[in-house]
């Protein structure tokens, strides 16, 4: 659960580092300083200093008169994946995993209102991919992984999510309606296993299971492949591959 900090012991200044360098995206990789401070919301002489400190610390580079990320940002993460053997152990299950399914596998993690990948098989023979990357993040309410998150999370967490959380209409067949969304989240919550079709993606669904157990869940893994080569009949038997690692997953990060 999240802990609940006095303003007074916040750095608003790091704060407002922070918020700069979560402006780049997938779309954002080269921005001005005016559109870092639209997209901050900062005002130009801070964000013109914020960003220039960034780059005398090597966290961003500027080319011309736009700035970009540069791979020292990936020292951010590191330890959080080296702290909880993601190379050692998690990796290692994941990959094992990807090869009895014969499908790509991906981990998930929450992170606020969306859910953000921190693990991915390397199978070769893949047959598909959605183009994700460590990092990618995902709607929370219109996939597998995001309402298994949602299901099997903490329950606070969870009501909020269903209530706040931005709805998107990605696909004609993503759901708009939180009451239905709440009533898939109550079926997924049961069943123990998320199988989410074409919200997301036209045309792929999605499984995915809990890494964690019920009420304290912060993680999911999950596949997410084209509908022709995920037949209905197959779904439970990919979900119990996914189980029984999944509890692997889960005592490895406890």
């Amino acid at each position: 659960m999240d802990v609940e900090i006095s303003s007074r012991d916040i750095s608003l200044t790091f704060a407002k580092g922070m918020t700069v360098l979560q402006a780049f995206g997938e779309s954002r990789a080269r921005l001005t300083l005016a559109e870092i401070a639209r997209l901050t919301g900062i005002e130009r002489a801070v964000t013109r200093r914020l960003v220039l400190t960034l780059v005398h610390l090597g966290y961003v580079r500027k080319i011309e008169n736009r700035f970009s990320l540069t791979p020292r940002v990936l020292v951010l993460g590191s330890g959080f994946l080296r702290g909880n053997e993601f190379g050692r152990v998690i990796q290692p299950l994941i990959e094992m995993c990807a090869r009895e399914l014969g499908f790509s596998v991906s981990l998930a993690m929450r992170d606020g209102q969306e859910a953000v990948y921190v693990a991915q098989s390397s199978q070769q023979n893949a047959r598909y991919t959605f183009g994700f990357t460590l990092g990618s993040r995902l709607p929370i309410l219109s996939t597998a992984i995001g309402r298994m998150l949602i299901a099997w999370g903490d329950p606070c967490w969870a009501d909020e999510m269903l209530e706040t959380a931005p709805l998107q209409k990605f696909t004609p067949e993503t759901l708009m309606d939180r009451d239905a969304i709440a009533r898939s989240v109550a079926e997924i919550r049961a069943q123990s296993v998320a199988i989410v079709s074409s919200e997301f993606e036209a045309g792929a669904v999605g499984i995915a299971v809990p890494v964690g157990a019920p009420g304290t869940a912060e993680a999911a893994l999950g596949i997410s492949e084209p509908l022709a080569a995920l037949p209905t009949d197959r779904h439970r038997a990919l979900a119990e591959v996914m189980h029984g690692y999944a509890r692997q997953i889960a005592e490895a990060l406890d």
